[in-house]
């Protein structure tokens, strides 16, 4: 067996990594779950390439079906082609296209497949795939046909927590759920986008990052693909670490909402006229 031991784009502690193997040794779904921009969704894509496979994507939508992932039936093509064509419709098969799950399925090598944002479905999608999952395998009615998994694909299960997911889904699946980095490992993930970034920029704009994350009454909390945002638009506009001491340039890469950039923006200027106090203070 091939063991995930990660990727240089990818900084993966060592707990997911155990975790990712444990999974693919089993057979069982692994379900990450973690704040937005943590990475889950990276995940996938790192252990595809790490292991050097495919990946199959299963964007999952609120108005997503389970049946969807097998396959679609194509009943008014089939219907147009009746009136119209000149097939044989008797031939269904031609009608029948596999969802991202089926494609798994036939794929001739093991492939990996990636089911993001299963919470956004409805409550009873993870339990309308439990039988597929544990069995690998789904049944066709309209061709009679049974698509089987012939190499058993590596699955990647992501969640926001939007909705809890069913117990009978999760005693199926091996958990891990991505703490949000702290400083010394949020320093090795800026540096595989930006190795080359000066070293006193990083250490304040972590600095005024994590600040900004403490807020209790923010309403939505920077991440980490935001912070990455940030320090390009900061490299860019040639912004200097004692600049970042005294204000948040560019602020809307980080917050996306009015309230929450109101929010820092006076916290901030109380914050900045304290520090210019007490260094008034400390000259005399």
């Amino acid at each position: 067996m091939n063991y995930f031991k990660g990727t240089d784009d990818y900084v993966i502690s060592p707990d997911l990594r155990d975790n990712v193997n444990v999974a693919i040794a089993l057979g069982r779904p692994l379900l990450v779950k973690g704040e937005p921009g943590t990475g889950k969704t990276l995940l996938a894509h790192s252990i595809a390439k790490g292991l050097g496979k495919k990946i199959n994507i299963w964007n999952v939508k609120s108005t997503t079906k389970a049946r969807e992932g097998l396959y679609v039936y194509d009943t008014v093509q089939r219907l147009n082609d009746a009136r119209f064509g000149d097939n044989d419709i008797s031939d269904i098969k031609q009608y029948i296209k596999l969802g991202k799950l089926g494609e798994s399925f036939s794929a001739d090598e093991q492939v990996v497949l990636l089911i993001d944002e299963i919470d956004k479905a409805e409550i009873e999608f993870p339990n309308d795939l439990l039988n597929e999952l544990d069995e690998m395998s789904f049944y066709i009615p309209e061709t009679g046909e049974t698509i089987k998994a012939m190499q058993r694909p590596i699955v990647i299960i992501t969640s926001n927590s939007e909705k809890e997911l069913p117990d009978p889904f999760l005693r199926r699946c091996v958990f891990h759920f991505i703490d949000f980095p702290g400083t010394d490992l949020m320093e090795e993930i800026v540096k595989v986008h930006y190795p080359d970034i000066e070293k006193k920029l990083l250490r304040e704009a972590l600095k005024k990052f994590y600040w900004i994350r403490e807020f209790d009454m923010l309403r939505k909390k920077p991440s980490t693909s935001e912070l990455i945002d940030w320090l390009q638009a900061l490299t860019v506009g040639g912004i200097s670490h004692k600049k970042i001491e005294e204000e948040i340039p560019f602020i809307g890469t980080l917050l996306k909402k009015k309230e929450d950039i109101d929010l820092v923006e006076k916290s901030g200027k109380s914050h900045y006229a304290y520090n210019t106090s007490t260094r008034t203070r400390d000259v005399y």
